[in-house]
């Protein structure tokens, strides 16, 4: 009898604006006898390119790309390639995050403040077709589905916000003014004007001022490290 054929790897496309994360996502893939990295890509434009060119079978994204955002780009691949499976690897927090992502067509969400193993082993199972989610995570989301807990227990005022005017206000409080939102999520300024009046009526906001000061309070707090941290108002 003849030896059996190995089976094809996993091809995998890596979205994320920081070339270094990029290098050791890509160099831990590529010691992975099952895998192999297909392409690379810093923003939306490329990485819709790559899933077109390069056929990947999972797409690894963060959510904050150079241009565009994360979630518009799972959006974009579940309409142009639905046979593509998405996991998002990124430091913004899970509790956030996860349940938009995982709306938006992703079945997975690693934080990146876990080991390089968790991604990898995500990679494996969204491939499977299975979900993976944080333990936490999993219990919050089986907790809403049954309806367990006080109403709007241990959520977030921003867990109003739809995914567009949730990327609008992270922006804002990054310190980017209307012009250059408005030319990073390619929209209009007076599409981004709508926004932030949006945003700032959803939380309660009276105005600009007070709507840039929460915005950069929770950036301060949850951009970076991962963790979600009460929020207070200006009265």
């Amino acid at each position: 009898m003849g030896k059996s054929k190995a089976a094809p790897r996993v091809r995998v496309l890596i979205v994320d604006d920081h070339p270094a994360v990029r290098e050791a996502l890509a160099s831990r893939i590529g010691r992975q006898p099952d895998l192999e990295v297909c392409g690379e890509a810093c923003d939306l434009a490329d990485a819709l390119r790559l899933v077109a060119e390069a056929k990947p079978d999972v797409a690894v994204v963060d959510i904050s790309l150079k241009s565009g955002s994360g979630i518009e780009l799972i959006k974009r691949i579940r309409d142009r390639d639905a046979a593509v499976r998405v996991v998002v690897w990124s430091m913004h927090p899970e509790s956030l995050y996860a349940e938009r992502a995982l709306r938006a067509g992703a079945l997975g969400y690693v934080n990146k403040d876990q080991a390089t193993d968790t991604i990898v082993e995500a990679i494996r199972r969204v491939r499977r077709g299975e979900v993976w989610v944080s333990e936490a995570m999993a219990q919050r989301m089986l907790r809403q589905a049954i309806g367990g807990g006080p109403e709007g227990a241990g959520r977030s005022p921003l867990d109003t916000l739809a995914d567009r005017e949730l990327e609008v206000f992270r922006l804002i409080g990054q310190g980017a003014r209307t012009a250059e939102i408005a030319d990073r999520l390619h929209l209009s300024v007076k599409t981004v004007e709508t926004y932030r009046d949006r945003i700032r009526r959803k939380l309660d906001l009276t105005d600009g001022t007070r709507l840039a000061h929460f915005a950069t309070q929770w950036v301060l707090k949850n951009d970076e490290s991962g963790e979600r941290e009460p929020l207070e108002r200006d009265s």
